[in-house]
């Protein structure tokens, strides 16, 4: 499982600008099953996103394809965790 957190940059005013494929990149994300949870960062801002189903190489690619990544609207940091015990509802999460 990977945690995705998109933390705002330098050219966080080009987010506008950006927004529609941002919001097209996360919802491939959730059609192609990689993406689980998504939300705001508060009171920070920027967002985080829950992943698994991919290498960490292939979730590296789809996170740099994400418009707000590639021009610079926010600085992605990816953390690995190998789930060892959820809830029953979130089992998905150790695969």
């Amino acid at each position: 499982m990977y945690i995705i957190y998109l933390r705002f940059s330098a050219n966080k005013s080009a987010a506008s600008d950006l927004m529609a494929g941002h919001n097209d990149w996360i919802a491939q994300g959730f059609d192609d099953g990689i993406f689980q949870c998504m939300g705001s960062l508060t009171p920070e801002g920027g967002g985080a996103i829950i992943a698994i189903g991919e290498s960490r190489e292939e979730i590296e690619r789809r996170v740099n394809s994400d418009p707000f990544v590639a021009h610079d609207v926010v600085v992605a940091e990816i953390t690995e965790v190998n789930v060892r015990r959820t809830a029953p509802a979130l089992d998905v999460l150790k695969a």
